[in-house]
C-alpha cells in the first residue's frame, strides 16, 4: 500500500511540473505574440512557445490519465503528434503567404525575401 500511495504522489508531481511548465511556455508565447512589432516576428510566439506549452499540457494529460489505467491513453498521444506536425506547417504557409503579399515588416526583422 505504501509503494501505490508513494508510485501516485510521483505521478501527481510530474503531471503538476509538465502543468507549470506547459503553462508557463503558453505564457511566454503569448506575450511574445502581444509584445513583437510586425507580423513576422509575432509569427514565433505562437508557433514555438505555444506549441510546446500546449504540448506539455497534453502531455501532462496524458501521463495523469494513462496513470490510472493499464496502457497508454491514446487520445492524448494523437493530440500531441497531430499538434507538433500541424503548427509548423501553417507557420510556414503563414510566412509564405505574407511574404508574398509583402506585408509591412519593421527594420529590425532579418531579409528582404521579395526584394
Amino acid at each position: 500500500m505504501l509503494a501505490a500511495i508513494h508510485n501516485a504522489t510521483a505521478v501527481e508531481w510530474i503531471v503538476a511540473a509538465l502543468l507549470l511548465l506547459g503553462s508557463i511556455f503558453a505564457l511566454v508565447g503569448s506575450i511574445g505574440l502581444w509584445k513583437l512589432p510586425d507580423f513576422f516576428m509575432r509569427l514565433h510566439g505562437p508557433t514555438k512557445a505555444t506549441t510546446l506549452g500546449v504540448g506539455a499540457l497534453v502531455i501532462g494529460s496524458l501521463v495523469y490519465f494513462s496513470a490510472g489505467r493499464e496502457g497508454l491513453s491514446l487520445h492524448e498521444l494523437l493530440i500531441t503528434l497531430f499538434l507538433f506536425i500541424t503548427a509548423p506547417v501553417s507557420a510556414h504557409m503563414l510566412a509564405k503567404a505574407a511574404m508574398h503579399n509583402q506585408v509591412a515588416k519593421v527594420e529590425r526583422t532579418r531579409g528582404k525575401p521579395w526584394e
